[in-house]
């Protein structure tokens, strides 16, 4: 009897650890971040972007120059806002 339940407690753990394996390979994690926009001398920042919708924002935006900031919120650099 012991050895059934012991089986029992070792199948429900492998179910359980193939779960979790198979919720991990789903996709990779998508990080949100700030996104940094030059445009005519000026920087902005929109924040909590992933950095495929920041890249395609600053393009739809025709920034000079852009840069992503992963897991980062907007920086004011101490100029209010």
């Amino acid at each position: 009897m012991r050895t059934t339940t012991r089986r029992a407690v070792l199948g429900v753990l492998l179910l359980v650890a193939l779960a979790a394996g198979g919720a991990a390979a789903e996709g990779p994690t998508v990080f949100l971040g700030a996104c940094y926009c030059r445009e005519a001398g000026t920087l902005r920042c929109t924040g909590d972007l992933s950095e495929p919708d920041c890249r395609r924002r600053c393009d739809e935006a025709l920034c000079d120059e852009w840069f992503w900031k992963e897991r980062l919120p907007c920086w004011n650099w101490g100029y209010g806002g």
